[in-house]
C-alpha cells in the first residue's frame, strides 16, 4: 500500500488535503488520456485497457456522491493495477472483495473525504452537512483509523 500511495500522491492534485470533484477527476483522465464514457450500465461503473488505450465507464444514473466515488474508485485502478500491455477489466461491485478493491476504495475514500475533514468533522456533520452517503463515511473513517491517512 505504502507504493500505491506515493503513486497517489505524485499527482499532484491535493489528494487526501483537499477534496477532489468531478472536474478533478476529469482533468486527471485528461492528462492521462484516458477516455471516459458515461452510459446507463448494470454495474455502477469499471476500467478497462484494451490495445494500449485506457477507458472508464460509468454509470450516468448513479446518484452524484456514489458517481462521484465510481469515478475515483476506478481511476484508482487505472493509476496501481493498469497493465503495461494485454487487456484487462475491472468492475466496481462486482466479485469478492480483494486486495485491489481495497486499494481503489481506499483512493476514492480519500479523494472525496479527505484527511483535514475527517479530523475536523464528526461523522454526523459529514453526513449531515457535508452530503456524505454515511457507508462512505463509515468506510472513510475506517480507513483512517487503521492507515492513518
Amino acid at each position: 500500500m505504502r507504493f500505491s500511495i506515493k503513486k497517489f500522491l505524485d499527482l499532484n492534485c491535493r489528494w487526501n488535503e483537499s477534496a477532489l470533484a468531478e472536474d478533478d477527476f476529469h482533468r486527471l483522465c485528461k492528462r492521462h488520456k484516458i477516455t471516459v464514457l458515461e452510459m446507463p450500465l448494470r454495474v455502477s461503473g469499471f476500467y478497462y485497457s484494451l490495445l494500449g488505450r485506457h477507458y472508464i465507464a460509468i454509470n450516468s444514473k448513479l446518484p452524484p456522491p456514489n458517481k462521484l466515488f465510481v469515478m475515483f474508485h476506478e481511476f484508482a485502478h487505472y493509476l496501481i493495477h493498469a497493465p503495461d500491455h494485454g487487456a484487462t477489466a475491472n468492475f466496481h461491485g462486482i466479485g469478492r472483495r480483494t486486495r485491489k478493491e481495497f486499494e481503489a476504495d481506499v483512493f476514492a475514500a480519500c479523494a472525496i473525504i479527505p484527511r483535514p475533514l475527517v479530523e475536523s468533522r464528526t461523522a454526523h456533520e459529514l453526513i449531515e452537512l457535508e452530503g456524505v452517503p454515511e457507508d462512505l463515511v463509515r468506510q472513510r473513517l475506517e480507513f483512517y483509523a487503521s492507515l492513518s491517512i
